[in-house]
């Protein structure tokens, strides 16, 4: 119940920063000195991108790059500032999918560790009883061996005085 509320709360905040980038790229727009930054980072990403393009493509690189006039400046760099608010959003919520199944799966591990070292445990006990019972078992047949044969397998004559049987342990038929 929990992994599909989790879900679903990762989907919303992901559908929520949408609206809050552009929010957010309208406003950088409208900043004086903000909009100055966006500007040079929006020239220097334009000369870059230019640059690679041109090598790509095996045209020569070292000719001038006409710088982008004010607004497509202002216009690429808030479309880059909302594309790295969604992709910084997106990426957290990956972050914390990945440690909450870490997490999980720790549990699950340690889970298993304590149900093998339970097992281990078991085996332990089992293996002494089957000791101990190899000893009764040996203590049995040595007596066995000190009375013979019919010590061990004539019940009867085993609770007799002298050869006879008690009467209180096989009374006589009427």
């Amino acid at each position: 119940m929990v992994l599909p509320l989790l879900k679903l709360g990762t989907l919303a905040l992901k559908t929520l920063s949408k609206p809050i980038a552009a929010r957010l790229k309208k406003e950088a727009g409208l900043h004086p000195k903000f909009r100055n930054r966006i500007i040079s980072i929006a020239q220097a990403n334009h000369r870059m991108t230019t640059t690679m393009q041109r090598r790509i493509y095996g045209h020569a690189t070292d000719v001038e790059i006409r710088p982008l006039n004010e607004e497509k400046a202002v216009q690429a760099a808030v479309d880059l500032l909302g594309e790295l608010f969604v992709f910084s959003v997106g990426v957290g919520a990956l972050i914390f999918e990945v440690q909450r199944s870490s997490r999980s799966e720790a549990k699950k591990e340690e889970l298993r560790r304590q149900e093998m070292e339970g097992m281990r445990q078991r085996d332990e006990e089992l293996l002494k009883e089957v000791e101990l019972l190899k000893q009764k078992l040996e203590e049995l047949e040595r007596l066995a061996r000190g009375r013979g044969l019919a010590g061990v397998f004539n019940f009867r004559h085993a609770n007799t005085e002298d050869g006879k049987v008690t009467e209180s342990m096989h009374p006589k038929a009427a």
